[in-house]
């Protein structure tokens, strides 16, 4: 007993360590100068003024909005300032070779947007991007260059303190620090984009307009991408497509990440985007050979993404300086003699680099090495087992082979692991179809591990009874040999996250050879053996807990009512809990069977205190709001308005709310009607495709006195220099949208389009088509020319067109201070915003809009 006691001090210290290295960040800095060096040096309190300014000071900067443009001015005038600070320095000291060139681009676009399996055009008129370019003043240094890219504007429902206006405080930072150091000569170009990129959260514009129409994007050999969907922690590596930049990053002072959250974000399991996509596919496309990019972003209390508490206030004291100072000596590195830039020339080749954090250090290695190494790993381990073998049972005939000991062992090892899942998947079960308390660890990320982990603990301990008995030895090796077989073959396959197996199988194989040399053939393991072979696993499995649940839990609030949350999170839980205590199975078979029964009825007691306790917890809280989206919709051509109101995520009760708004807001004895969240739903189409996640109702209006005066938007879609050829079968014509004060307008129609101006190849067939507008500040028209197929039955090839979009003045809390050129909609946006305030105790984030739609024909 004293051997146990002392050896599982080890084993939770293991984990908790990890924890503590993962979560660590350093220390802020104020001055602007190295008081020790007289060197410049990056500040944190100088990137939170930039980050205040941008979304306190100037507020939502919502594509199309007056802030939007107030923001582009004023990163005008910070770029001016920065090339007059340059050439202020060049004329101090002639000798150094510094070269800072500003350019303001203005340009118009279109291009397609598929995402989450729906087909999208994307149209913009005259958006603008600040792009600066720091050389040394050379051809030469101009011929390769690393863009990097943070984005200056905001989404609808938030200031954008975190995202992104913090990377763009970062960039400018960088470039303050880079100019003012005396002994850096940059041999490679450094090109500040997304300081400046001005539309990303309108579905990547400003991204496609550099990529397609700048002249420095010829140059461009490399691009990091800087975004934040949280306010805590340190940022994460999050996808690369480069062995040569993941190596460049493992020099930065504190890298993070592991190859598995770069594998999962690049599969598209999780629904979210960047700019990255626009500079993978028109760099790539148009043989620029910007195939060397990756993603780095804040992931920690992902809760405030693109919600209305992104404020300066909530981000983390620490989080500005680490994620500054990695990208600050990435740049240093990359623009230096060193760099790999000059040699990512040759086109795309996909990475083939595995790495990992392990207990502070970030581990890197080639797919080679890994294939190696992994082989090895499972045939030395099959070799020892076989050679370690003693059989049981030496005097009797049928005792049990290797084969046969091995055999048994790994179906329980195996069913384990499926219990784990599905005693999870039961409670998780229990807790939305019986209980109706789904998602009620929502207001942690790490609560439903107390919820679930005692549920896979007892599926897995029930699963091991209809085994018998099983050797605590054979367990032990079978462990081993399904870890080890796991990392070769899904190596083999190209799966770099394999290496979390064999990353876990090499202690395991270390504490079986140990355990040879210090005790006796047929005596039982040491207890030693189980704390060497678990340092990994929980290291790294307490790492996959704290990552992966840091960005699904909060995941779960905007992924829609129908997405399994409950069982996503259960899974999760299970699958991290049997990566981290892999030896579970070995471990009970050691005590027999009445101390596993023993120990399922203890966790089986102690899932239904936790049930019990869960099922008393609100899902949400004032820091952790549940999403509600609110459009007031004016119907110009049938002069209706409605209320439109909608959840994104599954947990119990929107029902409920939905009623209290019908009674307090809509007419008397209003029901709220659910409405079908289809292709043909276009009263959400300026939030579509994310509009496919939301849970609709619709609420008649006017309610009030002051809401019965008639619509005063003009929002106009006409047909200009149209032609029908009847031999051809064609009729051609301009879609012309007049839009004056409506901002991300959006249009529907069905047609069979031959051709038009969006791309070259519309769909070879009668479809229904969405066309998405992000126009700068000020720009009321937009155009699309078209021509389409006459079907038979409508000669003239009339079309019906769906359109919306969002009154600029009508946007709460981001115009609260315009509220009277709102109109009703900002009138009843004041009332409805107190009242869920009082209602849901400040449990609710609510995107307040006002739009303007209708049909009509052209």
């Amino acid at each position: 007993m004293a051997s146990r006691m002392t050896a599982y001090p080890f084993m939770i210290s293991d984990s908790l360590l990890l924890f503590s290295l993962a979560e660590a960040l350093p220390q802020p800095v104020s001055d602007l100068v190295n008081p020790i060096t007289g060197l410049p040096q990056l500040s944190e309190a100088r990137v939170l003024a930039y980050a205040k300014y941008l979304s306190e000071d100037i507020g939502y900067r919502t594509v199309g909005t007056r802030e939007h443009a107030l923001s582009d001015a004023w990163m005008v005038q910070q770029a001016e300032e920065f090339r007059s600070q340059c050439e202020d320095i060049v004329r101090a000291y002639p000798d150094r070779k510094l070269e800072c060139e500003v350019w303001h681009q203005r340009g118009s676009g279109s291009h397609r947007f598929d995402m989450m399996g729906h087909r999208l055009y994307k149209t913009y008129v005259d958006l603008t991007n600040i792009i600066v370019r720091v050389s040394d003043g050379t051809p030469e240094g101009k011929e390769h260059a690393v863009l990097v890219n943070a984005h200056l504007d905001s989404t609808l429902p938030s200031p954008g303190a975190a995202d992104d206006a913090l990377p763009v405080g970062i960039m400018l930072e960088c470039m303050r620090v880079l100019a003012h150091t005396p002994d850096w000569k940059p041999t490679h170009a450094i090109i500040f984009f997304g300081v400046f990129n001005n539309a990303e959260e309108s579905l990547q514009d400003a991204s496609h307009l550099f990529s397609t129409q700048h002249p420095t994007a010829s140059t461009v050999r490399a691009a990091v991408n800087l975004e934040a969907a949280g306010t805590t922690g340190r940022e994460i590596l999050f996808q690369a497509t480069s062995e040569q930049m993941i190596r460049a990053y493992a020099r930065v002072p504190r890298p993070f990440g592991t190859i598995v959250a770069n594998e999962v974000f690049s599969s598209g399991i999780i629904l979210s985007d960047t700019d990255f996509r626009q500079f993978e596919q028109y760099l790539n496309v148009t043989g620029l050979d910007a195939s060397s990019m990756f993603l780095i972003a804040i992931v920690g209390n992902s809760y405030l993404y693109h919600m209305r508490k992104d404020v300066v206030e909530n981000i983390e004291p620490g989080v500005a300086q680490h994620m500054g100072e990695n990208v600050l000596s990435l740049l240093l590195y990359l623009s230096s003699p060193e760099s790999p830039l000059p040699t990512l020339t040759e086109g795309y080749s996909p990475p083939s680099t595995v790495f990992f954090q392990f207990l502070g250090q970030f581990i890197i290695y080639s797919f080679r090495a890994a294939k190696i190494a992994y082989t090895s790993l499972f045939v030395l381990s099959a070799v020892f087992i076989r050679l370690a073998y003693v059989n049981p049972a030496p005097a009797l005939k049928n005792g049990k082979s290797i084969l046969g000991e091995q055999i048994k062992s790994a179906l329980a090892v195996s069913a384990a692991v499926v219990g784990a899942f599905v005693g999870a998947n039961v409670v998780a079960a229990t807790m939305v179809n019986v209980l109706g308390k789904g998602m009620s660890w929502f207001s942690s990320e790490r609560a439903c591990v107390f919820l679930y982990a005692p549920a896979a603990l007892t599926g897995a301990l029930i699963s091991q009874l209809p085994m018998g008995r099983v050797r605590e030895h054979s367990a032990f090796c079978s462990v081993l040999l399904l870890q080890s077989f796991l990392a070769c073959v899904g190596q083999l396959a190209g799966i770099g996250s394999a290496g979390v197996f064999a990353l876990s199988g090499f202690p395991i194989l270390v504490a079986l050879v140990l355990n040879s040399m210090l005790t006796k053939p047929g005596d039982d393991l040491s207890l030693w053996s189980y704390v060497v072979a678990m340092s990994t696993p929980l290291s790294l499995g307490a790492q996959m807990y704290y990552i992966t649940l840091d960005v699904f839990v909060p995941l779960t609030g905007r992924i829609g009512e129908e997405a399994p949350a409950e069982y996503i999170i259960a899974s999760i839980v299970a699958g991290a809990g049997a990566y981290a205590i892999p030896l579970l199975v070995p471990f009970v078979h050691r005590f027999g069977r009445r101390t596993i029964v023993r120990a399922a009825l203890l966790f089986s007691m102690t899932i239904a205190v936790m049930m019990a306790v869960f099922s008393m917890r609100s899902p949400f809280d004032s820091m952790h709001q549940k999403r509600v989206f609110v459009i007031h919709m004016e119907n110009v051509t049938t002069q209706e308005q409605h209320l439109h109101v909608a959840a994104a995520d599954g947990a119990p009760g929107f029902e409920l709310l939905a009623q209290s708004i019908a009674q307090e807001f809509s007419v008397p004895g209003a029901i709220p009607a659910p409405m079908n969240m289809s292709a043909w739903n276009n009263d959400w189409d300026t939030l579509y495709p994310f509009s496919a996640f939301l849970t609709p109702y619709k609420f008649e209006l006017p309610l009030r006195p002051e809401y019965l005066d008639a619509p005063e938007h003009s929002f106009n879609i006409l047909a200009a220099n149209d032609t029908i050829d009847r031999i051809a079968g064609t009729r051609s014509f301009t879609i012309v949208v007049d839009h004056p004060g409506i901002i991300w307008t959006s249009i529907t129609f069905e047609a069979h389009v031959l051709q038009w101006t969006l791309d070259n190849n519309p769909p070879d067939e009668y479809a229904q088509h969405y066309i998405k507008e992000g126009s700068f500040y000020g720009h009321d028209t937009w155009k699309m020319d078209l021509v389409i197929k006459i079907p038979e039955h409508d000669p003239d090839a009339r079309i019906r067109v769906n359109f919306v979009g969002i009154h600029e003045k009508a946007m709460w809390p981001a115009k609260k201070a315009e509220k009277a050129e709102g109109g009703r909609a900002m009138q009843l946006f004041e009332e409805f915003d107190a009242w869920i305030d009082r209602e849901m105790e400040g449990k609710v984030d609510a995107l307040l809009i006002g739009c303007v739609g209708g049909i009509t024909t052209v």
